[in-house]
């Protein structure tokens, strides 16, 4: 089971900045495409932390571990990074899935632009964590990932970008480690398609509203 996020905050480079910390009470398998604890494996926690606009250390992994030991999170965990407030996260729920996302839309650009395409100066980011109460297979998993971003590419468009995302969007799905396995994780599938529908409301209705970039709340 996964726990509901807890917002806490730590002090680094004069700021106290916000982060949101997800507990496992039992191990969780995961998959992710975040700097800290990507691919698949189990993890026992998730932590998605805010980080100022100008955020330019070239070395993220070893940063959000820093930030995680800070937080007192030891053993395998997950660690995002995103420039938006993380206290305005969204939740959504259908048929037992939950699904959480931060969504920053600064940097909207197509997956398949143009090479010459130049990329925006601000820097958005949309995680997405996702729990399905049914063990995925790792196939599963990796189908679950791709749902999970088709939904929130759907979102994004409906929203009136023409976008897919960002550049620099992660998504993390995770499950339990035991029980029966489920093979498929598409969006007509029996766990991706509620995953799906979770994905698509939470990033419609953050991405719906003003979501302010930590940098300018501290400077507003």
């Amino acid at each position: 089971m996964l726990t509901e996020p807890l917002l806490t905050s730590r002090r680094e480079d004069g700021l106290d900045l916000p982060a949101l910390i997800w507990r496992a009470t039992t191990p969780l398998r995961s998959v992710s495409s975040g700097p800290l604890g990507g691919g698949i494996g189990v993890r026992r926690w998730v932590l998605n932390a805010t980080v100022p606009m100008s955020y330019a250390r070239e070395d993220p992994t070893d940063h959000l571990a820093e930030i995680a030991g800070g937080l007192g999170l030891d053993g395998p965990g997950v660690g995002l990074l995103t420039g938006v407030d993380v206290a305005e996260v969204v939740s959504r729920t259908d048929a037992g899935v939950r699904v959480w996302a931060t969504v920053g839309l600064g940097t909207p650009v197509q997956a398949a632009a143009p090479a010459e395409q130049a990329p925006g100066q601000r820097v958005g980011t949309v995680n997405i964590v996702g729990y399905v109460p049914a063990r995925l297979s790792d196939a599963a998993l990796v189908n679950a990932v791709a749902t999970a971003t088709e939904a929130k590419a759907q979102a994004i468009v409906e929203l009136g970008l023409a976008a897919t995302g960002t550049p620099t969007d992660a998504v993390t799905v995770l499950c339990p480690a035991e029980g029966p396995e489920f093979a498929y994780g598409g969006p007509r599938s029996a766990w991706g398609a509620p995953l799906a529908r979770a994905v698509h409301a939470a990033v419609l209705a953050g991405g719906a509203g003003p979501v302010v970039p930590w940098s300018e709340r501290l400077n507003g």
